[in-house]
C-alpha cells in the first residue's frame, strides 16, 4: 500500500509540474516551425536540416544545461537564476569577481522580465490567430485578431488578484492533454513522411550550415524559439522537486520532437504558406479543429499564468535580498507560499504586454523581439554553473557546461541579428528592471553610509540614565534596527532626546539569509534593564508575517517605532531613489504591522 501511495503521489507531481512548468516550452510549437519557414524557404534540405537543429536544441540547451547540469544546482531545493547568484557570490565572498557575478546576476533577473512581456503576448496572439483557419470563417481583419487578444489579456491579468490556487489543479490535466494530442497529430504526420527521423542525425544540422552558409547561421536566432521556457524547469524546482519535473520533462520532450517532426513532415507536402501547427491538425481531422483551438487558448493562457506567477515570485526575491523597492504583496494561498500577487507589477505587465501586441501586431513580427532575452539569460546561467563547478572541483560537469556556454553564445550571436527586426523591444523592456535595480542598491549603499548610527555601549550610558529615572512607560515597545548591537539615530531621538522610554524596549531586526527558505529567531534577552533583542533570520523567499511571530513569542507591543528617511538628494540618480522611495510602500506596509500601534520617527539624510 506504501508503495502504490507513493507512485499515485508521484504522478500527482509530474502532472501537476506538467501544469505549472512546460506551459511556455510547451506552447512553442504554434510558432516556432512557422516562423523559421516564414522566413527560409521550406526545401526538403531545409527541412531536415532545422528539425535537426531544433532536436539538439533541446538536447543541449534544456536537457544538458538545465535537468542535468543546473538542477543538479541548488539551495535547499530551490533553482534560479538569483539562487546560482547566491551561491556564487557566496562562496567569492567579495572583492571584483564578486562584483561581476552580481551585475550579471541584474542583467539576467532583468531580461526574464523582459521575456515575461513578450511569453503571454506571442503565446495569446498565436492561438488567436488559429481563428482564420476554422471552416467559413475565412480572412479576419488583423484587427479583429488584436481586439480579440487584448481582451482575453486583460481577463487573464485582472483575476491575477483573486489567486490562481484553485484553477491551478486543473492546469496539469490540460497540458497531458495538450501534450497528448501534440504526440498523436505528429505521429499521424510522421507515418506519411517517416524519412523525417533521419533529422536526429547531427549531419543534417552541419549539412545546412554548409548548404546556407551565413544566412543559415541566423536561423539559429528563430531555432531557439523551441526552448524558450527552458529555464522555467530549474526556477520552479523549488515548488514541485527535481525528480517530478525531469520526468515531466521525458514524456515532453518526446511529445515535443514528435510535433515539430510532425509538423516537419506536414511541410514537405504544404510547404510554409499557413500555420504548420493548425494547418496540420485541419488536415488531420478538421471536424476536431474548433476543439483543438480552444485547447490551445488553454494552454497559451496556462503558459502565460505560469510566466506571470514567475515574475512575481523574482519581483519578490528581489524585494527580500534588497535590489528591489518594496512593494505592497499580497498572498493569496494558504497552502502555496508561491502564490503571491503584486498588484502594481501585475498593471504594470499588463500595459507593456498590450503595448507589444499593438506594436508588432503578429506572431511572427513577435518572435522577432522573442529569443533574445532568453538566450543572453541562458548564457548568464552557463557562466554561473561553470563557475560553482569549479569552485566544487566537480570538473566533469564544468567541462560539459563550457560546452554548453559555448553553444548558447553561437546562439547568442545570431539572436543579436533580431535586435533592429524587435530585438530592441526585449532589450527596452528589461533596460527598465535594470535601471531600477541599479538605482535602488546604489541608493541604498549611499543611505548606508550617510547612516549615522551609534555603539550600543554608548547609546546605553544615556539609555541607562533615562531608564534609571524609573519614569517609564507601562507596557511594551518595539524598535526596528538593522543591528541588533547597533543602535539607528531615530531610536536615539526617540529613547535618549525625546525621553520616550518603556517598561520594556524590543530591538528587532530582520536580516536575509543566503538561504531561499528558512525562519530562525535568536533573542538576546538581556542587552540592559529592560531593554532587549529579537534577531528574525529569514530566507529571501521566505513570507513573513510578523503579528503572527510577536504573538508566537508573547511580545505583546503598546507601541512600534520605526525609522522614516527625510532624504535630501544631490546627483540625479539619488533624486530618482529618493522618488522611488516615497512613491513605493514603506517598511511597515510591507509587513502589514498594526497602525493603531505604529510611530514613526523621521530621519534626516543628505546622499
Amino acid at each position: 500500500m506504501k508503495g502504490q501511495k507513493s507512485t499515485r503521489t508521484s504522478l500527482n507531481s509530474i502532472v501537476k509540474a506538467m501544469g505549472l512548468v512546460f506551459g511556455d516550452i510547451g506552447t512553442s510549437p504554434i510558432y516556432t516551425l512557422t516562423v523559421i519557414f516564414f522566413l527560409t524557404p521550406p526545401t526538403p534540405d531545409n527541412i531536415e536540416g532545422i528539425l535537426s537543429l531544433i532536436f539538439w536544441t533541446l538536447i543541449i540547451l534544456v536537457t544538458l544545461e538545465y535537468t542535468f547540469l543546473a538542477m543538479s544546482l541548488s539551495s535547499r531545493g530551490e533553482g534560479g537564476i538569483i539562487v546560482l547568484k547566491e551561491l556564487l557570490t557566496r562562496s567569492l565572498k567579495s572583492g571584483r569577481k564578486a562584483a561581476l557575478i552580481t551585475f550579471l546576476g541584474y542583467i539576467g533577473i532583468s531580461l526574464l522580465m523582459g521575456d515575461g512581456v513578450i511569453t503571454p503576448a506571442i503565446s495569446i496572439l498565436s492561438a488567436v490567430e488559429g481563428l482564420e483557419l476554422i471552416p467559413g470563417i475565412g480572412h479576419l481583419h488583423g484587427n479583429v485578431i488584436i481586439i480579440i487578444t487584448i481582451v482575453i489579456t486583460i481577463a487573464l491579468f485582472s483575476i491575477q488578484s483573486k489567486g490562481t490556487d484553485k484553477v491551478a489543479a486543473s492546469f496539469g490535466p490540460i497540458m497531458v492533454v495538450w501534450f497528448l494530442t501534440l504526440f498523436i497529430s505528429g505521429l499521424f504526420s510522421i507515418v506519411n513522411r517517416p524519412e523525417v527521423l533521419i533529422s536526429i542525425s547531427p549531419h543534417k544540422a552541419i549539412e545546412f550550415f554548409m548548404n546556407n552558409g551565413f544566412a543559415g547561421f541566423f536561423v539559429l536566432s528563430e531555432v531557439i524559439l523551441c526552448a524558450t521556457g527552458g529555464e522555467a524547469l530549474y526556477a520552479d524546482m523549488g515548488h514541485l522537486g527535481r525528480k517530478p519535473i525531469k520526468k515531466a520533462w521525458y514524456f515532453v520532450f518526446v511529445a515535443l520532437v514528435v510535433n515539430y517532426f510532425g509538423q516537419g513532415a506536414f511541410a514537405f507536402e504544404q510547404g510554409g504558406k499557413t500555420n504548420l501547427l493548425f494547418g496540420m491538425i485541419k488536415s488531420q481531422a478538421e471536424f476536431l479543429y474548433i476543439p483543438f483551438l480552444i485547447l490551445t487558448l488553454f494552454a497559451t493562457i496556462i503558459a502565460s499564468q505560469a510566466m506571470i506567477s514567475a515574475i512575481f515570485s523574482l519581483v519578490y526575491q528581489g524585494i527580500r535580498i534588497h535590489i528591489m523597492p518594496l512593494l505592497k504583496v499580497k498572498y493569496t494561498s494558504y497552502k502555496l507560499k508561491s502564490q503571491i500577487y503584486i498588484n502594481s507589477v501585475n498593471w504594470g505587465l499588463l500595459v507593456a504586454v498590450i503595448i507589444m501586441i499593438l506594436v508588432f501586431r503578429a506572431s511572427e513580427n513577435l518572435a522577432a523581439a522573442y529569443g533574445f532575452a532568453v538566450t543572453a539569460t541562458m548564457t548568464i546561467s552557463a557562466i554561473f554553473i561553470a563557475w560553482i563547478f569549479q569552485r566544487q572541483k566537480k570538473y566533469l560537469k564544468m567541462f560539459l557546461t563550457i560546452i554548453v556556454f559555448f553553444v548558447d553564445i553561437i546562439f547568442l550571436l545570431a539572436v543579436f541579428d533580431k535586435v533592429p527586426h524587435g530585438g530592441y523591444a526585449s532589450i527596452i523592456v528589461a533596460a527598465i528592471p535594470f535601471i531600477i535595480i541599479m538605482i535602488w542598491v546604489k541608493g541604498g549603499n549611499a543611505m548606508r553610509k550617510s547612516f549615522r548610527p551609534l555603539p550600543l555601549d554608548t547609546f546605553l550610558v544615556g539609555y541607562n540614565q533615562i531608564y534609571n529615572l524609573k519614569n517609564n512607560i507601562k507596557g511594551t515597545a518595539i524598535f526596528f534596527t538593522k543591528d541588533l548591537y547597533i543602535v539607528p539615530p531615530y531610536m536615539v531621538h526617540c529613547i535618549i532626546r525625546t525621553g520616550i522610554i518603556y517598561e520594556h524596549n524590543i530591538s528587532v531586526s530582520i536580516k536575509t539569509t543566503d538561504e531561499p527558505f528558512g525562519i530562525k529567531k535568536v533573542f538576546a534577552p538581556d542587552i540592559d534593564d529592560g531593554l532587549s533583542g529579537l534577531e528574525i533570520q529569514a530566507g529571501y523567499m521566505e513570507v513573513l508575517d510578523l503579528p503572527k511571530l510577536f504573538k508566537e513569542e508573547e511580545i505583546h507591543a503598546k507601541a512600534i517605532f520605526y525609522g522614516i528617511e527625510d532624504i535630501y538628494a544631490k546627483k540625479l540618480s539619488f533624486k530618482i531613489y529618493s522618488f522611488i522611495k516615497k512613491i513605493t510602500p514603506n517598511f511597515v506596509q510591507f509587513y502589514a504591522l498594526p497602525y493603531n500601534k505604529l510611530h514613526g520617527v523621521v530621519t534626516r539624510l543628505d546622499i
